[in-house]
């Protein structure tokens, strides 16, 4: 389990979240939504250590990660598929995945690249092919395999269908939900807040770097005020 007790977290002087505190169990989903500026991606680059930690914890299994590198979050079971994908485009397909395994094992790098390429047999196909001539959606693909190579118990994934079509976003939502039923836990920031409603168990929104409202993605759609609100965002 990821348990987080008041996080905050910025730039400089500048918080981006304040005293959010919240849990990912499991094999469970929990999103984060809210409004350009809320404070999402700024948490999850927190969790991962690229964000400052102004106050509070991150526990990972009972844990302190709070103040360790990025390597070390991501040998405790941390992962993140970060938005824009961030692949490197002049290396091929395999060799961004490499890339997500070079901490650990080449017996387990290898069981993860045929993992990916089960996931993603477009990726297998031209697995020799330089990233950056990929389309939109299959780098979003890699991006997603990437994180997979270290065999995270809670993936990070940060607007999974931004820009994307909807059979590729399908494709994506479907490799979560075997991720799921796995039990890896998913801490999901997704722009499609109707989406969200479908495939998350627990929704936490946030506004101007606040919690404003938390439960589950059933009380979510029941709670008429906070769905129009949400859907007005986008």
């Amino acid at each position: 389990m990821l348990q987080v007790n008041n996080l905050s977290a910025g730039y400089g002087d500048i918080i981006a979240v304040r005293g959010f505190s919240f849990s990912v169990e499991p094999g469970k989903i929990l999103a984060l939504v809210g409004a350009n500026g809320a404070g999402k991606s700024s948490t999850l680059m927190c969790l991962m250590g690229l964000v400052e930690r102004k106050a509070g914890t991150i526990l990972m299994n009972g844990t302190d990660l709070s103040d360790m590198k990025i390597e070390a979050r991501i040998t405790a079971g941390l992962a993140i598929v970060p938005e824009g994908r961030r692949i490197f485009p002049d290396l091929s397909i395999r060799e961004n995945l490499m890339v997500g395994g070079h901490i650990v094992a080449e017996s387990v790098m290898s069981s993860g690249i045929d993992m990916v390429y089960e996931f993603f047999p477009r990726l297998a196909e031209r697995q020799s092919q330089a990233a950056g001539s990929l389309s939109g959606g299959e780098q979003q693909m890699l991006a997603i395999g990437r994180a997979l190579i270290s065999r995270p118990q809670i993936l990070i994934v940060d607007e999974l269908s931004l820009g994307l079509m909807p059979k590729v976003v399908d494709q994506c939502y479907g490799v979560l939900d075997k991720l799921k039923s796995e039990g890896i836990g998913i801490l999901l920031v997704e722009q499609n807040t109707e989406r969200v409603l479908d495939v998350a168990d627990d929704i936490c929104a946030l506004e101007a770097g606040n919690l404003i409202w938390s439960g589950t993605a059933n009380e979510a759609q029941k709670n008429t005020s906070l769905t129009k609100k949400l859907m007005g965002v986008h």
